[in-house]
C-alpha cells in the first residue's frame, strides 16, 4: 500500500546539500507527533496532518521531509513506522554517539539523568569535574572522573562528542582539551564563545538568549494587553500549602 513512500540513502558529505537549521530543528517536532500518532494506531499520515497537529505550512512540512530523503505521492500518504524510521536514520540516531560531560554540577547532573538522549542516539558515557568532592562519585548511573584524565580518555575511547556545563570562565580550557582528545563535536551550555577549529561542529545552547525571548516577548504581550498584567508586588519566599 505504501510502496511509493520511500526513504532514499543519504548523499556522502562532500555531495549532500546542507539542510537549513530551520529544518533540522523541526524534524524532531514531526518525529515526536509520528511516534505517538504510530501509537494511537494510525498507520498512514499526510503532510496536512503533521501541519494541522504542529501549526505549521504542510508544504513545508513536505519540503522538511524531502531534505530527510523521504518522498511520498500526492493523495496516498506515508507509512508513519517508516517517516519515523528515516527521520531517526537522517538525524544518525540510528547510530549511537559516545559522549564525555565536563561539569557535573546542577545543570551537568540535570543533563546525566535525561534518559532519553539515549533514543536520539547520545550516549554520555562519563562526566569530569575538578570538585574533589564529586570525583569517584556515581550521578545518575554515570562515573565522575577528575578532569586531568579527560585528554587521555578521550583519545583512548575515541569519544567524538563533548558537552561543556562549566562555568564560563572555565569553558575555553575545557574546550581545548576536548579538541586535543580529538572530538569532532561540541555541546556548550556555557555563557560563552568558544574559539574552536574550523572543522569542528560546535552548538551553543544559550540559556540566557532563550530567556532573554521569553522575556521580551511577555512584556510586549502585556504591553500590548494592560489588563492581563498582574499587579505589581514586592518579591517574597513562596509558600505553599
Amino acid at each position: 500500500m505504501y510502496s511509493d513512500m520511500s526513504v532514499t540513502k543519504q548523499m556522502a558529505p562532500d555531495t549532500a546539500k546542507a539542510v537549513p537549521e530551520p529544518t533540522l530543528k523541526r524534524l524532531p517536532l514531526y518525529h515526536r507527533f509520528l511516534k505517538e500518532w504510530r501509537q494511537a494506531g494510525k498507520e498512514s499520515v499526510s503532510c496536512t496532518d503533521i501541519g494541522e497537529e504542529l501549526k505549521l505550512d504542510p508544504t513545508q512540512v513536505r519540503k522538511d521531509l524531502e531534505a530527510a530523503g523521504i518522498s511520498g505521492r500526492p493523495r496516498i500518504g506515508y507509512a508513519t513506522a517508516a517517516v519515523v524510521d528515516g527521520i531517526e536514520l537522517f538525524l544518525g540516531w540510528k547510530k549511537v554517539s559516545e559522549a564525555f560531560l565536563v561539569g557535573a554540577g546542577s545543570m551537568g547532573s540535570a543533563l546525566l539523568g535525561y534518559r532519553k538522549f539515549e533514543e536520539c542516539g547520545l550516549k554520555i558515557v562519563a562526566a569530569f569535574d575538578r570538585d574533589p568532592g564529586k570525583i569517584g562519585r556515581k550521578i545518575h548511573g554515570k562515573h565522575v572522573l577528575a578532569l586531568d584524565k579527560l585528554a587521555d580518555l578521550t583519545r583512548r575511547m575515541h569519544i567524538l562528542i563533548g558537552i561543556i556545563t562549566v562555568p564560563a570562565a572555565e569553558a575555553q580550557a575545557v574546550a581545548d582539551v576536548l579538541v586535543a582528545g580529538g572530538v569532532r563535536a561540541i555541546w556548550n551550555f556555557a555563557p560563552i564563545r568558544l574559539r574552536v577549529p574550523e572543522h569542528l561542529i560546535l552548538h551553543n545552547e544559550d540559556l540566557y538568549c532563550s530567556l532573554a525571548s521569553l522575556s521580551q516577548k511577555l512584556a510586549q504581550a502585556l504591553e500590548a494587553n494592560p489588563a492581563e498584567a498582574a499587579p505589581v508586588r514586592k518579591t517574597r519566599t513562596a509558600t505553599f500549602n
